[in-house]
């Protein structure tokens, strides 16, 4: 390791250009002058500059005053990986940072950036007298959760640990995300200091940390300010009053307080995300059978599938054949998964305000609204009255005897009869007219208004990606689409459509314009643009958000433009979607209009992509404000 570096690839307090561009060359030219690569094309090892100018690299954090020029053979990835990773644990240490920016010869680098790169064995252990000391660095767990669960929650984790490390604290995360969750061990639970809950939807069996000081915020503020969260942590595991993650049937009280700090309005849009996040698999798997029913047993399924599950079997096919029967297998699982969406809404939305208590009485009163055609407003009233009449409830102050009944009879019982009552009673008709003039509404539009509310889908699908304003587009969209039929009411599923399509614009822009010209974007951002190609074409629309952060007021309004046009231009074709996520991936739920919803996608992509392009060319990107002589690039 000790020849990776050496004096002539080292360069202090130069001005090596204005442009991350200009910096790379002029490295890059450097190694090949001392021999170390045939061309600035074949480069095999490494550099590093100090510059006196500080550079932008399209960082969100602003200019960069350290850069390490790192190049590998072909071959060699695992090698330069490894290599990459021991150097960026170095450099979120501020005494190594320091040292290079106090450096004030050549050689003093070399044997800084020598000593972090060797694979010399770690250093003995301290004997046992300064054990204590290790055994006093502070403990901090935490979960990390969005209701899509596919970016923000492995974001806001990283973040976390990154933080963590820095701050010389014991760190351990539960992401519970959509690719699985995989607990905390409960020994590590037990030994922390506090937890932290960077989420927008409820934690799943929050139980387990009961007792432990808590500080809860939105996901988001686990990207973006991870350093202040484990400090409030702390601080709250010195507080004997803060705040602690309730046990048991103390939940509903315990939320009782938190949601008085919490706000009316920022409890009931938690309580909405938890519930849609609940409900999005009933849709997801629902809608694909439907269509795939439809795929095999055409269109009339709908007329006969319960017939043929009736009266005839694998083994007594009737006489439109195999594919026929399968199709109805395929709708009827569909259609039951779909009638849950309602239900599944309401008891979720009350498990957000009461934790399991509230959950059948939530359920039951979606339920209720579902059987008074009141929909899916209908599940979010009921839902929101359960959980609320479950916590108040619950608050109550009973004999130690009747403690035990609580959760599990008393609070179910008395909340169903408060909601479902006020449903059947009350709310359920009014509801019900109000949801069905809106489904008229939504049915009858055509023209200019359809093309109208696809603009304003699309724009708000893209302005945040993937936050809160995209969230509630989304949460729109899927909430009707239990109320959508291809033959009979398919405004519904033209909104998901539309919804979709938008969504897929701006990672797909991204990486359009980075593969056109990538000299306006830095390294990373090229690299990003490949990964975002397969991120927008599965309407993940968070693919965007590293070039947004690095340049939002040129990068965000061009994907709102192609986002909206994209969605004007699938409720203008009629395109539909029975699925509520998957991208081109679910092509065969968009029946026959999949040509026009791949159109408008392309559409919409060349006009972001276009738009960025001449934006980044010829609009000036706004100053990042003081630099932090604590920014580095690697």
């Amino acid at each position: 390791m000790s020849d990776l570096i050496e004096t002539r690839l080292v360069t202090l307090d130069a001005h090596l250009g204005s442009t991350s561009t200009d910096v790379i060359k002029y490295l890059a030219q450097q190694i090949t002058q001392a021999g170390r690569a045939a061309s600035a094309a074949e480069l095999a090892e490494h550099a590093m500059a100090r510059l006196g100018t500080p550079v932008d690299f399209g960082a969100k954090d602003g200019p960069a005053d350290l850069v390490f020029f790192i190049a590998a053979p072909e071959g060699a990835d695992k090698e330069h990986l490894k290599l990459l990773s021991k150097l960026a644990r170095a450099l979120v240490k501020k005494p190594f940072t320091a040292a290079l920016r106090a450096a004030r010869s050549n050689e003093e680098i070399v044997a800084l950036v020598s000593e972090v790169l060797s694979d010399a064995p770690a250093a003995p252990a301290a004997p046992a007298a300064a054990a204590p000391a290790a055994t006093a660095r502070p403990k901090i767990v935490a979960v990390t959760a969005c209701p899509t669960g596919i970016a923000h929650t492995y974001m806001a984790a990283d973040s976390l640990a990154q933080a963590a490390e820095e701050l010389g604290i014991d760190f351990a995360v539960e992401t519970q995300g959509s690719s699985g969750s995989k607990p905390l061990d409960p020994a590590l639970i037990a030994q922390a200091d506090a937890v932290i809950f960077a989420v927008d939807v409820d934690v799943r069996d929050q139980s387990r940390f009961a007792g432990k000081p808590v500080i809860q915020v939105p996901v988001k503020r686990g990207v973006d300010e991870p350093e202040k969260l484990l400090k409030d942590a702390l601080a709250a595991a010195k507080d004997p009053a803060a705040r602690k993650v309730p046990a048991g049937n103390e939940t509903a009280s315990e939320r009782s307080t938190d949601s008085a700090s919490e706000g009316f309005g920022a409890g009931l849009k938690r309580a909405l995300l938890t519930g849609v996040s609940y409900m999005i698999p009933f849709v997801a798997g629902g809608g694909l059978l439907i269509a795939l029913g439809f795929l095999l047993g055409g269109y009339a399924i709908t007329d006969v599938a319960d017939q043929y599950l009736t009266e005839n079997t694998l083994f007594n096919l009737p006489e439109a054949g195999l594919l026929a029967y399968l199709g109805a297998v395929a709708f009827k699982i569909g259609g039951l998964s779909m009638g849950f969406l309602v239900p599944a809404l309401g008891g979720y939305i009350a498990y957000a305000y009461a934790d399991r208590p509230g959950i059948a009485p939530g359920f039951t009163a979606g339920a209720v609204a579902g059987f008074m055609g009141a929909g899916f407003i209908g599940g979010i009233v009921g839902g929101v009255i359960a959980g609320l009449a479950c916590r108040w409830i619950n608050s109550w102050t009973v004999p130690r005897w009747l403690r035990g009944l609580m959760p599990v009879v008393i609070v179910p019982l008395l909340g169903s009869i408060i909601a479902s009552g006020l449903m059947f009673l009350f709310l359920g008709g009014p509801i019900a007219q109000l949801t069905e003039a809106l489904n008229g509404w939504l049915a009858g539009m055509s023209g200019t208004a359809a093309a109208i509310l696809g603009l304003i889908l699309g724009l708000m699908m893209s302005i945040d990606l993937g936050g809160p304003i995209n969230k509630v587009a989304y949460s729109f969209a899927v909430a009707g689409l239990g109320a959508g039929s291809v033959a009979e009411n398919p405004a519904p599923l033209m909104i998901m459509a539309a919804v979709m399509a938008a969504g897929m614009v701006p990672p797909l822009a991204m990486a359009l314009a980075t593969a056109v010209s990538p000299k306006l974007f830095t390294g990373a951002e090229r690299e990003n643009g490949k990964a975002a190609w397969l991120l927008g074409a599965a309407f993940i629309s968070e693919g965007a958000i590293p070039f947004a952060a690095a340049d939002p007021l040129r990068v965000i309004p061009a994907s709102m433009v192609g986002a909206g046009i994209t969605g004007s231009l699938i409720m203008s074709f009629q395109a539909i979607s029975q699925a509520p996520h998957g991208g081109i991936f679910v092509f065969f739920a968009m029946d026959n209009t999949w040509p026009m919803f791949l159109l408008a996608t392309l559409i919409g992509t060349l006009v972001s992509a276009a738009l960025v392009i001449v934006l980044k060319k010829f609009v000036r990107k706004a100053p990042v404000g003081a630099v932090d002589p604590a920014k580095v690039a690697a």
